[in-house]
Formats: structure tokens, C-alpha cells, sequence
């Protein structure tokens, strides 16, 4: 047994001898780390070598082109460039399309430890250590709250790779404008929207919905980046610091500079706007509170009053149409009214013109403004790259405001001629002005609104009504209130530079939710409670297309004007309304077209707008 052993031990010494590293590199085979280390111990410390992230590859898994131990040694196949991509696939296919790899900075040169490279586990310190290596003009990070949180520790805090990336390294300067402009803001994005991040740093956790919520922030969210200021041009790229810092770009002394790069006309009154001001704070932003409070009640009261108003009318409209129908069955419906259909002029042409101005303009502006007001939506996304992007959906927009303020104007003519000119209407200005061809509102709408709540209640007769119904007068009056409401505020978000002179920057913080609003109230009244009124209630539907041709027939004149009918009689005046000639079939036909498009486009607005409310996407 002893002999067998001794003669085992032998042969394995003689295996060892044969096959050590040297013998096996020397006929072909992989050369061992041992081997390398003889010669190259100068460069290589084994012991750092064994504790780096390499400490597991032999040298020849990235010098790969050194296969001969010989002729390494003789000089033949010296080793080139590591070969990292055998590895880090992932990684060098970042690197390679990288304004590193344009500039010719390889892995080596960020990562010259090659030898004694360690896991960084997440220490950002180290990151800053690589890259102001080469980036000396680094001085205003390391001196900005995202350095100064980094260099002490802080994890969340921004570095260098959290906005540029470790690896894939944009050339921002050479790059699409569109994405250039993006990075200024979604690279913020990635932690200040993290409300649990900001919220352990004792960082302002509204930002991004207060940026989100603004004219600069629903352009970048509905892709237009490079329209409007990103985070980084307000407060700067690097040199991040306090809004109480001297320094800081947001700093009192120096925010009218900033608010310059974009706006160079920007006054000290400019730069008092709240960049995010929270109207749902009534501590820090009072104003901007009761306004966001007070534009809230004006929309919920006066929906809540005509929607009821609205659906009181459905309900006891249908049931008058089937009794009358009913009763027409049965003939004790008395059809005593002589040439039912005569026609008589309602409106003239000019009220005809200045309402499809009313249509296309209001139609226009709302096409325009909902992608805006909902820009979260995939819907205003579509719509807003259908016109082109938000610059020409404003030019559209302010194009058909100014078509606003011409039919404004020309209502204030109109009125004055009614009040101080025309010879057919008698009395003074005063009597004109509460008389009853007037659009003012008088002691006779109440006693009719009354009337149609008894009405609809089952308690009382249908009131017949005047030249002009209460709800008809509260549309033309509207018209008055918007254009003071959403008019107003428009031209300062129009031309912010020109009122920054005389207003505080605030002040366009109200006219953004006066604005918006407003525009919401208008737009949610005109597409149900005034379609209603107008072309959906069962004597209408589907459409009114007296303000199309200005023509009423003489049947439904007496059913629904019935005391403005007997005042004609009275004053002998009829046969003067009667129309010379109805309107022709192709004039019909193209009007009625434009009809139908403008109340189906109203309806595809309003359920655009329900969708975006319950996706929840409100304010």
C-alpha cells in the first residue's frame, strides 16, 4: 500500500511540473494571470487586481489578441485596446453613439483603473470624480445644492449621471432642437416628480405640477418643448442654488434677468409672477386661491341652475310633444291658424353675418384651447399636431380672438343704433333700452322665467313670450361678461411684456385662471344648455335655422311669440316683416351644412371634454 502511494505522488508531481502555467502558455494554451503578473507587476498589483470587479478574468479576456506566450515575449503580438464589448455589450452600444465616442474618449479614459476598478454601488461622489477629471468648468455644480447634497452623501441628489447618463451621453449642442429642449426639463422630471424623493429632502413637492399646469409646461407635455422655457433656463443647468442665495437665478435681484432670456422686455413688475404659484394654496398664493374659488363657484352655480333649468325642459318638453301628438290623433287639436307657414323676417342679414362670425370664431377658439387646457390628454395630443404644433394652434387661436372683439364691436354699434338712431323704434334711449324689441333684461323675464318653472312643474301654462326670450337675453349678455372675462385675460397672456409695465406678474396668474375657466364655462354652457335651447328641444331638433336664414313661420311665430305676434297687430306693422322671398335651396343647403358641422363639432368637443373630467384631468 505504501508503495502505491509513494508511486502516486510521483506521477502527480511530475503532472504539475509539465503542465504549470508557463508549460501550458508555451504550447498554446491560455496564458494564466500568474504569468502576465511576472513581467507586468509594475502595472498590475495581484492583490487590487484580486479584489476588482475583474478579479474573476484571466488578462487575456480582454487582451484577447495575445494568444502566444512566445510571441508576446518576442515582441510579435503586442496587446491593443481592452476589448470591452466581449463583456459590456449594453454599455458599448451607449458609448458608441455618444458625444464621448464623437470626441474620441474611450473607456479607458473614464475608466483608467482598469486594474483596480471596484463596484461604486451607487456612490455618486465617484461619478463626480470621474467627470470633472476632464469637465474643469464644473466649479458651479460643485457649488450648486444638487453638488453640495451629492459630495455629502446624499443619494437622491442629482449628479452627473442622473441627468446625462452614464454611458449613452447626448451631444445636446449638435442635436435635434426639439430634443435638445426636452432634456432641459424631463431629466428634472425623473426626481422632483418623485413626490416621496422630494418629500424626505424637505424639497417644494409642487413643482412639477405647478410647471405641468402652466402655458410653459402644457406645451412641453403635449410635445412642443421648444416653444416655451424648460426647468434649466430658469434655473440654470448646474449652478442650482436657493431662491434666497444671492446667486441663484431665481433670486429676487435677479429674476427679471432670467425672465429676460426669453422675454426681453420683461420689467420688475413681470418677474412678480408666480412661476409656481398654487392656486389651491390660500396661505402662500391668497390671490390666486379666492380667484381659483371664485371661478369655481360662478361654473358649478351656473350649471347646476341651467342644466337643471335644462333637464326640467326635457322632461316636460317631451311629454307636451306626445300630448300634442296624441291630440292631433284624435283631432281635438284645432288647427285654426290660416297660411301656418307664411314666412316673416326675424333677423336681418347683418344679424345673420355677425352670428356664423359668433360660430366660427367661438368654434375656433375652442379647437384650439382644449388641447391646451387638457394637454394630458392622447386626444390633444393628436388634435394640437393636427394644426401643426401649439404656434400655429395660437395663431389660429388669437386669429379667431380677433374675430371675437370685431363682433364685440360691432354688438356695441348695433346697440347704439338701437338705442339712438333707428326711427323705427319708438321712445327715448331709456324706453328703447327696456322696451320690448330689447335684449336688456326687464320685470317681464321674471315674471316668465316663473311662468316656464310652473310650467315645467306641471302647475301652469307655457308663457308665451316677447321679440326676445329670457334665456336669449342671458346668451346675448354673455357675450358682454366673456368678453370682459375671457377677452381681458386673453390680451394680457397675449401681450405680457406690454401689461408687465403697469400690472405685478400675479396678475397673469389670475388671467390664466380666468382664462381657462372661463373658456370652460362658455364652452360647456354654448355646447348643452344653449344647444339645447336652441336646437334640441323636441319642437327644434334637430336644428333652429331661423338665425341661418333670418325667416320664422307664421304657425310657430304665434306658438312661441305669441304677444310679440299680437303687439305687430296691434301696431299694424305685420305685413312689414313678411319676407319677400324665402331663402333658395342652395343658399339652404350650404348653410344648413355648416349647421349641422359647427353642432356635431360642439358635441365631439364636449365629449372630449367629459372623457378628459373623468379621466380626471380637470384643472
Amino acid at each position: 500500500m505504501k508503495r502505491c502511494n509513494s508511486a502516486l505522488l510521483f506521477l502527480l508531481g511530475i503532472f504539475v511540473l509539465v503542465t504549470s502555467p508557463q508549460a501550458l502558455a508555451q504550447d498554446g494554451m491560455a496564458i494564466a494571470p500568474e504569468v502576465c503578473l511576472e513581467c507586468h507587476d509594475d502595472v498590475v498589483s495581484p492583490v487590487n487586481y484580486g479584489k476588482s470587479v475583474h478579479g474573476q478574468n484571466a488578462c487575456t479576456s480582454c487582451h484577447v489578441e495575445v494568444t502566444s506566450l512566445d510571441a508576446h515575449i518576442n515582441g510579435d503580438v503586442m496587446p491593443g485596446e481592452p476589448k470591452c464589448v466581449r463583456c459590456h455589450k449594453k454599455e458599448t452600444s451607449e458609448h458608441y453613439s455618444s458625444v464621448h465616442k464623437l470626441n474620441e474618449v474611450k473607456c479607458a479614459d473614464c475608466h483608467d483603473d482598469i486594474h483596480s476598478h471596484s463596484y461604486w454601488k451607487g456612490d455618486k461622489a465617484k461619478v463626480l470624480t470621474k467627470c470633472t477629471s476632464c469637465h474643469d468648468d464644473h466649479e458651479d455644480y460643485l457649488e450648486s445644492v444638487h453638488g453640495k447634497a451629492v459630495l455629502a452623501g446624499n443619494k437622491d441628489s442629482a449628479a452627473c449621471n442622473d441627468c446625462h447618463g452614464l454611458h449613452k451621453i447626448e451631444p445636446l449642442s449638435e442635436v435635434d432642437p426639439h430634443i435638445s429642449r426636452e432634456f432641459h426639463t424631463l431629466v428634472c422630471l425623473n426626481c422632483h416628480a418623485d413626490k416621496e424623493m422630494m418629500a424626505r429632502n424637505k424639497v417644494f413637492n409642487v413643482a412639477v405640477s405647478t410647471y405641468m399646469s402652466s402655458y410653459h409646461g402644457k406645451n412641453f407635455e403635449l410635445g412642443f418643448p421648444d416653444k416655451v422655457a424648460g426647468c434649466a433656463d430658469c434655473h440654470t443647468a448646474h449652478n442650482v442654488l436657493p431662491q434666497n442665495d444671492p446667486q441663484s437665478s431665481v433670486n429676487e435681484a435677479n429674476l427679471t434677468g432670467t425672465c429676460a432670456q426669453c422675454h426681453p422686455k420683461a420689467t420688475d413688475m413681470f418677474a412678480r409672477f408666480h412661476s409656481h404659484g398654487d392656486m389651491t394654496d390660500s396661505k402662500n398664493y391668497p390671490i390666486m386661491y379666492w380667484t381659483f374659488v371664485g371661478m369655481t363657484g360662478l361654473l358649478v352655480g351656473t350649471f347646476a341652475v341651467f342644466w337643471i333649468h335644462t333637464l326640467l325642459w326635457m322632461v316636460r318638453g317631451f311629454v307636451e310633444n306626445r300630448q300634442k301628438l296624441a291630440s292631433e290623433h284624435t283631432g281635438k287639436e284645432d288647427h285654426h291658424i290660416s297660411e301656418p307657414h307664411k314666412q316673416y323676417v326675424r333677423f336681418k342679414p347683418r344679424h345673420i353675418f355677425l352670428h356664423l362670425t359668433v360660430i366660427i370664431s367661438f368654434l375656433g377658439l375652442t379647437l384650439t384651447g382644449l388641447p391646451l387646457k387638457f394637454a394630458t390628454q392622447h386626444w390633444a395630443q393628436v388634435m394640437m399636431e393636427f394644426f401643426g404644433g401649439t404656434y400655429y394652434a395660437g395663431l389660429i387661436h388669437r386669429g379667431c380672438a380677433v374675430l371675437t372683439f370685431y363682433y364685440f364691436v360691432a354688438a356695441l354699434i348695433l346697440s347704439f343704433d338701437f338705442l339712438f338712431i333707428r326711427k323705427d323704434i319708438k321712445g327715448m334711449w331709456l324706453q328703447r333700452l327696456f322696451g320690448p324689441d330689447s335684449l336688456c333684461p326687464n320685470l317681464r323675464d321674471v315674471r316668465d322665467v316663473i311662468g316656464m318653472v310652473r310650467w315645467f312643474l306641471f302647475i301652469g301654462p307655457k308663457p308665451t313670450f316677447e321679440r326676445w326670450t329670457y334665456w336669449e337675453k342671458f346668451d346675448f349678455l354673455a357675450v358682454f361678461w366673456g368678453m370682459f372675462a375671457i377677452g381681458g385675460s386673453g390680451l394680457m397672456l397675449w401681450f405680457p411684456e406690454f401689461f408687465g409695465y403697469f400690472l405685478p406678474g400675479w396678475a397673469f396668474n389670475v388671467a390664466t385662471i380666468v382664462h381657462s375657466d372661463e373658456a370652460l364655462l362658455a364652452t360647456g354652457f354654448i355646447f348643452t344648455v344653449h344647444f339645447y335651447n336652441t336646437h334640441g328641444r323636441p319642437e327644434k331638433f334637430p336644428m333652429d335655422f331661423v338665425i341661418f336664414n333670418g325667416q320664422i313661420g307664421k304657425a310657430e311665430m304665434i306658438e312661441e311669440r305669441g304677444d310679440q305676434w299680437r303687439r305687430y297687430e296691434e301696431e299694424g306693422v305685420l305685413e312689414d316683416y313678411v319676407c319677400k322671398k324665402v331663402s333658395g335651396p342652395v343658399y339652404d343647403f350650404c348653410l344648413k351644412t355648416f349647421g349641422y358641422l359647427a353642432v356635431f363639432t360642439g358635441i365631439a368637443c364636449l365629449l372630449l371634454m367629459f372623457f378628459a373630467f373623468m379621466s380626471g384631468a380637470g384643472h
